[in-house]
């Protein structure tokens, strides 16, 4: 992936000095867990042999241990080729976004990225490294503890820089569907829902984000050539690495789609092609889509 040189956000806060601001559960306020809480739960249940459902319980609120003060953020060092990498994702997530909005008569508020370590205090809650990256509406900010990379890299077989920034993308997806009233109105439905109907719904919301992640890729490239060759393969394998399905094998654990909360591999993996290939939000609308 061509990203070097490029322009770098300003809206990189940096909390990984302050060794982390909060332990315990992850209590999303009309939010939802980042793709990689079902990555650790799972390979969590395989390697422990505890029940995956267990760990993603103490994930979304159980237990923990006392939140601590946080220290103020502060701007990622200008030798720090990971920050650099993801402030420059950002950046590029920021420009695209922001002209699709304009040219839909709306504007675009770009939305923060923290980086921290091991757990971090939130407007939606504690939240904490093994979950993944992680968005939260409440404060219109993504969280990501860039150890994740490492997990993608070597527990998932899902190396590369544009898998990583496919990640950024997904996460930023949210936050286009925070700006778009998506999330309120999914999050209104859910609450009357049953847990089969709230996981289906909440499949839906997480291959749109997927979808919106394409179209990322598909206007950063027309702008700004900046896929190199076996970019989208490397996209592609780790979409495949995170479906729902492909977690559940992996952990050694029947495939339950009742429990998916992401979407299969093809799933996962056909959405952002969509986007990909279409550039084009208004092909993205999984909610109303017959079939994923």
């Amino acid at each position: 992936m061509r990203w070097e040189g490029n322009r770098e956000s300003s809206n990189v806060e940096d909390l990984r000095s302050d060794g982390g601001g909060g332990g315990g559960g992850f209590g999303f306020g009309g939010g939802t867990l980042g793709i990689g809480a079902v990555v650790i739960a799972l390979i969590g249940g395989a390697v422990l042999g505890v029940n995956p459902l267990t760990l993603l319980g103490l994930m979304s609120g159980g237990g923990g241990a006392p939140v601590v003060q946080q220290a103020p953020a502060h701007r990622p060092p200008a030798g720090d080729r990971e920050a650099r990498f993801v402030s420059t994702v950002l950046a590029d997530t920021e420009d695209v976004w922001t002209d699709l909005f304009r040219q839909g008569g709306a504007t675009y508020h770009d939305p923060k990225l923290v980086l921290f370590r091991g757990a971090v205090r939130t407007a939606c809650g504690a939240g904490q490294a093994a979950m993944g990256p992680f968005y939260c509406p409440a404060d219109q900010k993504v969280y990501i503890d860039l150890s994740f990379y490492d997990t993608l890299k070597n527990q998932l077989g899902a190396p590369g820089d544009f898998a990583q920034a496919y990640v950024i993308a997904h996460e930023v997806g949210h936050h286009v569907q925070n700006e778009l009233g998506i999330t309120e109105r999914v999050d209104r439905i859910r609450a009357h829902a049953s847990q089969a109907q709230a996981n289906a719904l909440s499949v839906r919301l997480e291959l749109q984000a997927d979808c919106f992640a394409g179209v990322w890729a598909n206007h950063a490239q027309k702008a700004r050539q900046i896929l190199e060759q076996g970019d989208i393969a490397s996209a592609m394998n780790a979409a495949q690495k995170i479906g729902d399905d492909a977690l559940q094998k992996a952990a050694g654990r029947a495939v339950v789609p009742e429990s998916f909360t992401h979407g299969t591999s093809a799933q996962r993996q056909h959405w952002f092609g969509t986007g990909l290939e279409t550039g084009s939000v208004k092909a993205c609308d999984t909610f109303k889509a017959a079939r994923l």
